[in-house]
């Protein structure tokens, strides 16, 4: 795996695929590289570290070596995001069930609410480089 942290998304999820141009459109400098869960490349990591292959309610960052799901991981994105985004990082201080309890109750209704593509996002040409297939 590269050494850029990663960031693992639904790719037929509206909301997901939204958040990632959010985060390459507010990022404070190039650093996270982008994969869909259900890319090849997705999948191989799923595998690889023994999570679910099939669910993709949780976005996952693959940092230093380390996995966060859930709103841990929004928050640890939102650290590298400029201000005054990266200001999400302070919600890092509420417990973390009290956290992800409100990540999965957006999760659960983001089809819903936002709609699902019928395939994954096609990258632009001068993001694709960051995109690992």
């Amino acid at each position: 795996m590269r050494n850029k942290p990663t960031i693992f998304f639904d790719g037929v999820c509206n909301l997901c695929n939204s958040s990632v141009q959010f985060v390459l459109k507010h990022e404070k400098q190039t650093y996270f590289s982008f994969a869909s869960l259900q890319s090849e490349f997705g999948q191989a990591f799923l595998k690889e570290n023994k999570l679910d292959i099939s669910n993709f309610d949780s976005i996952i960052l693959f940092e230093n070596g380390k996995i966060y799901t859930k709103s841990t991981a929004a928050i640890k994105i939102c650290k590298q995001l400029k201000m005054p985004y990266s200001w999400i990082g302070f919600f890092i201080i509420l417990p973390k069930f009290i956290r992800d309890f409100v990540y999965t109750f957006i999760a659960k209704n983001r089809y819903v609410w936002f709609g699902k593509s019928e395939q994954c996002a096609i990258p632009t040409i001068e993001t694709k480089k960051r995109f690992l297939n």
